[in-house]
């Protein structure tokens, strides 16, 4: 018999449980883990809700995606939820590409927001007072701190990256750059289209079945040739295998397909509307935090 995905409903207190909270000021509300905040790491995990947008309805906050908004809607959208934070932060993002190339940023943007003509799908840096942002509407966000060197780095892991170990390269990078070790890291995955979901078909699954051999851990039968797959736990595996403890890594129990009313998604709103917007996920560490 075919499982039939189901709306997934989550408390607040199993939010609190997970280790988030929210972050709300002036209409804008977002997510932030709060081990991670508590080690020194402003981070935040973007909702639709507090812009300027039409994404679609009024209100929207959306942060990327300049094929399908304007460019002064999404500068005055990331200005206020940049507004979260307090102190002068720059942000720092780039073109994604479905991948696992790791960009390191060495210098602060000159104005937050360029140099995302950068292709990468993963960012770090251990300067103060950069968040660097992550853009996703379905897939994994990633965020990883490491309170012993002050790095910090920022993760799109859609199924490609996922099945690309982008968990694993990024890890690599922080240790080569900076002398991350994997057991000082924390880590925050964030709102994405969850196993409740997220069908995939023969391509996915015969590529995951091939490079993990946890593979049908991950999986849910739904019809032939498909199934429902959880990239939330493939990217946690990732990086227990990587080092990081278990207890280190908190996952946001929160399906941006369930969850439209908060989150974009575009598997469930570009069919319908034609467009939808884009959540950013953030992590940067402030001067004098080490």
């Amino acid at each position: 018999m075919m499982s039939m995905p189901m709306e997934m409903i989550t408390t607040e207190p199993e939010l609190e449980r997970a280790g988030f909270r929210w972050r709300t000021r002036d209409g804008v509300r977002a997510l932030a883990c709060a081990p991670l905040e508590e080690e020194g790491f402003a981070n935040a995990f973007s909702t639709r809700l507090g812009g300027c947008s039409l994404m679609p309805g009024a209100g929207a906050l959306n942060l990327a995606g300049f094929a399908d908004d304007t460019a002064e809607n999404i500068y005055e959208n990331r200005r206020r939820f940049l507004r979260l934070f307090p102190g002068e932060w720059t942000l720092a993002a780039c073109w994604q590409l479905h991948g696992a190339d790791v960009l390191v940023v060495r210098e602060r943007p000159r104005q937050s927001g360029v140099g995302e003509e950068e292709h990468c799908d993963a960012l770090a840096t251990d300067l103060p007072n950069i968040l660097l942002g992550v853009k996703t509407a379905d897939c994994v966000p990633v965020i990883l701190g490491d309170a012993k060197t002050g790095a910090c780095a920022a993760v799109h892991a859609g199924w490609r990256g996922t099945a690309a170990s982008i968990m694993v390269r990024t890890l690599e990078r922080m240790r080569d750059e900076y002398g991350t070790n994997s057991a000082n890291v924390r880590a925050a995955i964030g709102p994405a289209a969850l196993a409740c979901c997220y069908e995939v078909g023969a391509e996915v699954l015969d590529i995951f079945r091939a490079r993990f051999p946890y593979a049908g851990e991950l999986l849910v039968p739904t019809r032939h040739g498909h199934a429902r797959i959880d990239l939330h736990q493939a990217n946690r595996r990732q990086l227990i295998d990587a080092g990081v403890a278990a207890e280190r890594i908190h996952a946001a129990p929160l399906c941006t397909m369930c969850r439209t009313d908060l989150f974009f998604s575009y598997r469930r709103e570009k069919p319908t509307h034609g467009r939808t917007g884009r959540l950013l996920a953030v992590i940067g560490k402030s001067r004098g935090e080490r």
